[in-house]
């Protein structure tokens, strides 16, 4: 078993420290090129596209589909998780403060990364023999490579998506939970597990009409739930705001310069951590959220592009920022930062900075919010597997996939197995080859489709225009 994790990590360090981040970067520029950098010039729209449909009348999912904020709502789910908890708080650990910069670089070219994936996405989405609506990476892989090649790239990201998220992803989602909540309150993990599974199961077998439905009632309470735990702390800790910003920016090209030492850090680990971490944070890249943007009910694929750019930006430069300033601010950074913490890092240290204003109440707090987080995950991350269960089974095996989930959340909440952890961030990793490699065979296709929105599509509906000028 130590051997077999030994060899995961290896594989691990090249895929995320070198592979993706070169591979995931270059995409993200050349998307936003290939877009005329559509994360700035769209923004606007996204946002009017994304919150009018919060305030809006939300429509019912059904096997034609999602509304376009409830498949927003199932991508967020997944986004935000526990890795805007602990994942911000692991880069500022190893990177330095400087690294929440690079998260911030990564998450601006992710925005026009997931735009793409979406609209392809929205293109390539199938109906399956059941009558509902599905789609995602396997399809536009597909319509990328036509043949053999195609069909054994589209089903090795089936089975990494699968067991990645599917299965160990949701093991160690359900031990996040269970962990919190056990330093919290004292339950016992596996109690935690249990009722974990039974709540899942109870919304998996709902369809998608009920995923669509907690999603969009969960993500809205959780994110808000969050940033108004986090911006009291940040308000509280408001003398060092300009610090907090000032050692961002700065350790982003000079570590060493911040005051009191960056000990371990150095620009390379800023970069690789902030930047890995970020693009892992965010998804854009990986195939997974174009699952839920695949089903949304729109006129054009550009108009779910415009709402999952947002995605990626509520994500990162509003969740994930809360945790690295709340860390930074309270000066709860490691010890390498002669800061007042014990050298914690990942979720403890997030935790330990909130207890910092909150006293006890910030290992409750921080509980909360990994239900939350982590749950939503949870949920999200079932959807994407389960529309490739059925890419390579049929809709059939759908009641199999849901019961090895919940065996799966039920054993992750009993302990924290190393080797699972690493195999759930290795396959993770691997997932993002066949997307990226597709997405960039689609190129031409992505290109069309955008330009096609602009010349064509919207000069046949005024409407629109008059609603983005507003």
């Amino acid at each position: 078993m130590d051997t077999l994790n030994n060899i995961v990590l290896e594989i691990q360090h090249y895929l995320s420290d070198y592979i993706l981040i070169v591979a995931l970067g270059f995409g993200g520029i050349w998307f936003s090129f290939r877009t005329g950098f559509i994360q700035v010039r769209g923004f606007k729209e996204g946002m009017r596209r994304t919150f009018g449909g919060l305030f809006s009348k939300k429509g019912d999912a059904g096997k034609d589909g999602m509304s376009s904020f409830q498949a927003l709502a199932t991508a967020i789910a997944a986004q935000v998780g526990t890795g805007n908890i602990a994942g911000a708080a692991t880069a500022i650990a190893i990177g330095g403060p400087g690294a929440i910069f690079w998260m911030w670089v990564a998450a601006f070219l992710g925005m026009a990364t997931i735009y793409c994936e979406a609209i392809m996405a929205q293109k390539y989405k199938k109906i399956g023999k059941d009558g509902v609506v599905t789609g995602g990476p396997v399809y536009y892989i597909r319509a990328a490579f036509q043949g053999v090649f195609g069909k054994v790239l589209a089903a090795i990201f089936a089975v990494l998506l699968i067991f990645a998220l599917g299965f160990m992803g949701n093991a160690v989602q359900s031990n996040s939970i269970a962990a919190s909540f056990h330093t919290a309150f004292g339950i016992p993990q596996w109690i935690t597990g249990i009722v974990i599974a039974v709540i899942c199961l109870f919304i998996f077998t709902g369809g998608m009409k009920r995923i669509a439905k907690v999603t969009e009632l969960i993500v809205p309470l959780m994110a808000a739930l969050y940033i108004a735990g986090s911006l009291i702390i940040i308000i509280y800790n408001w003398k060092n705001i300009p610090t907090a910003f000032y050692e961002i920016f700065v350790g982003a090209f000079a570590p060493e310069a911040i005051a009191g030492g960056a000990i371990g850090a150095t620009i390379s680990k800023a970069i690789t951590k902030g930047v890995a971490r970020g693009l892992f944070s965010n998804e854009a890249g990986m195939g997974s959220t174009p699952h839920a943007h695949a089903v949304a009910k729109v006129d054009h694929p550009v108009q779910q592009g415009y709402v999952a750019m947002i995605g990626v930006f509520i994500d990162t430069f509003i969740v994930l920022t809360m945790t690295a300033l709340v860390i930074v601010t309270t000066r709860a950074l490691p010890e390498s930062y002669n800061a007042v913490s014990g050298g914690y890092t990942g979720a403890e240290l997030s935790q330990f900075a909130y207890s910092l204003v909150y006293g006890k109440f910030g290992e409750i707090f921080i509980a909360i919010c990994m239900f939350f987080f982590a749950s939503s995950t949870i949920v999200g991350w079932y959807f994407f597997g389960e529309a490739n269960i059925k890419y390579l089974f049929g809709a059939k095996a759908v009641p199999i996939y849901s019961v090895l989930v919940c065996v799966c959340v039920i054993l992750g909440s009993l302990a924290k197995v190393d080797l699972v952890w690493n195999m759930a961030d290795c396959f993770n990793s691997m997932m993002v080859v066949p997307n990226i490699i597709a997405l960039f065979a689609l190129s031409g296709m992505i290109k069309k489709t955008h330009d096609d929105y602009f010349k064509n599509f919207l000069p046949k509906h005024p409407e629109l225009q008059k609603k983005k000028k507003k």
